[in-house]
């Protein structure tokens, strides 16, 4: 269990000033009016692209893997429109961190509620399938506003960040739980707790299978979902958090409870997930992560997919 962490004098160090500088940029910027926002995130995020050109060359792959029929135009329209979205995701993690409940959701409309009280009536724990859209830690944050509950992330290896991160989080949850923890995910979920998870990752090869993502027909993919599932009982809902154009806020989308999740073995599971998890993307292809490496673990023996871009950190 992780909750905030005192703040410690070593937090002060020289070597944090230029994290602390941008942490007060941001957290200045956020202040302005959201349609301000909108524009200097887009702007922002267009220019990104002619700086991180190993990232966009790794989008620009995913997308090409995934939507094989996708014209080079269509392919283009949806780098650009995702590269603004990066560029918002900044601004957003500010947002999420810093603005007040009463300002967050004056920006949001949200549908699906009684998805989730339904299932809060009869005591059962509940896995809330957020994937890693680029509204990611905004949408965490109204979710939570809405439905405290508790997140699950990988620990930052910036101690600074780190701690920012999980205060930022922790406004409108409850605790955190290290994605390796998978006793606590049980042990929460069996006391009726709402947990957040992201099964849509490249984990690695450890505790995961090979099934259809899109058009890549071999996908490491994770089996947390199965084991959560097998041992704790819980329901599962998917909920999407959409950025709408034009400065005009946000939808957050919480989907009918998943009743039919196959559990007869892991392969199966993992492959319905994936298919969920299409789903969701496709409500908002263009907010989606596609600058992770999704197909970085490949079954033995099989040539990577991204050739030289595999030496990127992920």
């Amino acid at each position: 269990m992780i909750k905030v962490t005192p703040f410690k004098i070593s937090y002060l160090h020289p070597q944090y000033w230029l994290t602390w500088l941008g942490i007060g940029l941001l957290y200045l910027l956020v202040l302005l009016p959201y349609p301000l926002i909108y524009w200097l995130g887009t702007r922002l995020g267009r220019l990104a692209k002619y700086f991180l050109k190993k990232r966009l060359q790794i989008a620009e792959r995913n997308l090409e893997l995934c939507f094989p029929a996708m014209s080079a135009q269509q392919r283009q329209q949806m780098i650009d429109k995702n590269f603004e979205s990066v560029g918002m995701g900044l601004f957003e993690t500010g947002m999420a961190w810093f603005w007040s409940d009463k300002r967050i959701q004056r920006w949001f409309t949200i549908k699906g509620q009684n998805n989730i009280k339904k299932i809060q009536e009869t005591g059962q724990g509940i896995i809330v399938v957020g994937i890693h859209f680029l509204t990611l830690e905004l949408g965490a944050r109204i979710f939570g506003i809405l439905n405290p509950g508790i997140g699950v992330y990988r620990p930052n290896d910036n101690p600074v960040m780190d701690w920012l991160q999980t205060r930022g989080r922790l406004r409108s949850n409850k605790f955190m739980l290290d994605r390796k923890d998978i006793k606590g995910m049980i042990r929460s979920l069996k006391h009726g707790e709402i947990l957040w998870y992201a099964p849509d990752h490249d984990y690695g090869p450890r505790k995961s299978v090979f099934v259809p993502f899109f058009a890549v027909k071999h996908t490491a993919t994770t089996i947390g979902t199965y084991i959560l599932a097998k041992l704790a009982d819980p329901t599962i809902i998917p909920f999407t958090p959409r950025r709408l154009a034009n400065a005009k806020g946000y939808e957050l989308l919480i989907q009918p409870a998943i009743t039919h999740l196959p559990q007869q073995d892991e392969i199966s599971s993992a492959a319905f997930m994936n298919k969920l998890i299409e789903k969701q993307i496709m409500q908002a292809p263009e907010q989606y992560m596609w600058l992770h490496r999704r197909f970085k673990t490949r079954p033995k023996d099989t040539p990577s997919l991204y050739g030289e871009l595999d030496k990127i950190h992920d």
